[in-house]
């Protein structure tokens, strides 16, 4: 004889193997960590570095003193400036260098047309092709005046006392 009865324990079975497939696809994906808040810290630890490098060079050795970072920018030495900057930054604990590569610019208040300008202070080198994940670090500094003009710096630059933008971008290559 034949029936009908059969069929409501294959319907059964059919519930229960979907029921174990989707308790067995929650347990897989709910054992896999992804956070997307993570991959932003090597980042932030690199702009802290960045800014505390920048303020390290803005304390003056003796008190009374220019800091290193006021003269540098005071006399448009670009070139001290990265060696300087580059030599806290990639310094290591354990002696060896770290590959971290900066480009610089300084943002300043035209003196004539009273708009902010900004100029190239260290060009980014051989290294920059625009896909690395670059940071910002910035710190203002106080410039006294600047006389005689330091060769090199914007003509329209004012040269009483005031304040620029120094602004560092930082990257690991």
């Amino acid at each position: 004889m034949v029936n009908d009865a059969g069929q409501l324990y294959t319907m059964e079975g059919v519930a229960a193997g979907v029921i174990m497939l989707l308790a067995a696809y929650i347990v897989v994906s709910t054992t896999s960590i992804y956070t997307t808040g993570d991959t932003h810290i090597p980042d932030m630890q690199l702009e802290q570095l960045g800014s505390d490098v920048l303020a390290m060079m803005d304390a003056p050795d003796i008190n009374g003193t220019t800091s290193a970072l006021e003269t540098f920018v005071s006399t448009n030495n670009g070139t001290g400036f990265n060696s300087t900057f580059l030599g806290y930054c990639n310094a290591t604990t354990r002696g060896t260098l770290d590959n971290l590569h900066m480009s610089a610019n300084i943002t300043y208040r035209d003196a004539n047309a009273n708009k902010i300008n900004e100029y190239p202070f260290v060009a980014p080198d051989n290294t920059w092709t625009g896909r690395e994940s670059a940071v910002r670090a910035t710190r203002w500094v106080q410039l006294p005046k600047l006389s005689p003009k330091p060769v090199g710096m914007p003509g329209d630059m004012r040269t009483d006392p005031q304040a620029v933008l120094v602004e560092v971008l930082l990257w690991r290559a």
